[in-house]
């Protein structure tokens, strides 16, 4: 079981940069991989990025590649989404998810492999 909590959300101006986090809670945190999904009004939840148990494998949206990077600290329990270069169409509430996994290395971007997700939070870019 694990537990997840974002924060790092708001409000910013196009081109600016935002900073989400996400706390798991549980001492295996390193035994999931991680994801960052994001939802539009109306619209299901669609990927954004992905980093494996060690944190040497991540995957990115081609609608974000170049412009965010996720990350995560083991030690910590923390996984990270800096958003650079920030668009209106970045306007969505993210979701943190959590996938146990036994493979170090694997990364997925489909939702329905993710057993655990945050409450989410909403990030609003204007132009």
């Amino acid at each position: 079981q694990v537990q997840l909590a974002e924060s790092g959300g708001g409000l910013v101006q196009a081109g600016g940069s935002l900073r989400l986090s996400c706390e798991a809670s549980g001492r295996t945190f390193s035994s999931y991989a991680m994801g960052w999904f994001r939802q539009f009004p109306g619209k299901e939840r669609e990927f954004v990025a992905a980093i494996s148990r060690s944190g040497g494998s991540t995957r990115y949206a081609d609608s974000v590649k170049g412009r965010f990077t996720i990350s995560r600290d083991n030690a910590k329990n923390t996984v990270g989404l800096q958003m650079n270069n920030l668009k209106p169409e970045d306007t969505a509430v993210y979701y943190c998810a959590a996938r146990a996994s036994l493979v170090v290395t694997s990364v997925t971007s489909t939702p329905e492999r993710y057993g655990y997700w945050g409450q989410g939070t909403q990030v609003t870019v204007s132009s």
